[in-house]
């Protein structure tokens, strides 16, 4: 399994664009093959940051991912609105248990 993780920032302004495109964004990928979870969610309390939380099958599905149609007109989306930060980390291996 691989695991992408990170926060997303916007401006003020680019708020209402950035949910828009996220929504399109996460129905059509979490109809790929390989796709377990995909979230992009507004962190409460600071509404320009969003955090983005990815489960992946494998590495294959991942690149799959960044080449269909939804993902080229999302990272069109934010290009045009602007993004202020992105950090976003990929995680390998482990293995996924119950916390308790």
């Amino acid at each position: 399994m691989l695991i992408v993780t990170g926060v997303v920032e916007v401006s003020d302004a680019a708020v209402e664009i950035a949910i828009a495109a996220a929504q399109e964004m996460v129905a059509e990928t979490l109809k790929e093959p390989g796709c377990l979870i995909y979230e992009f969610s507004q962190i409460l309390g600071q509404a320009t940051r969003f955090r983005v939380y990815e489960e992946w099958q494998d590495q294959a599905a991942l690149e799959a991912h960044f080449a269909t149609p939804h993902m080229t007109a999302f990272q069109a989306a934010l290009g045009e609105v602007g993004v202020v930060s992105s950090e976003i980390y990929r995680v390998i291996g482990g293995e996924k248990q119950p916390l308790r």
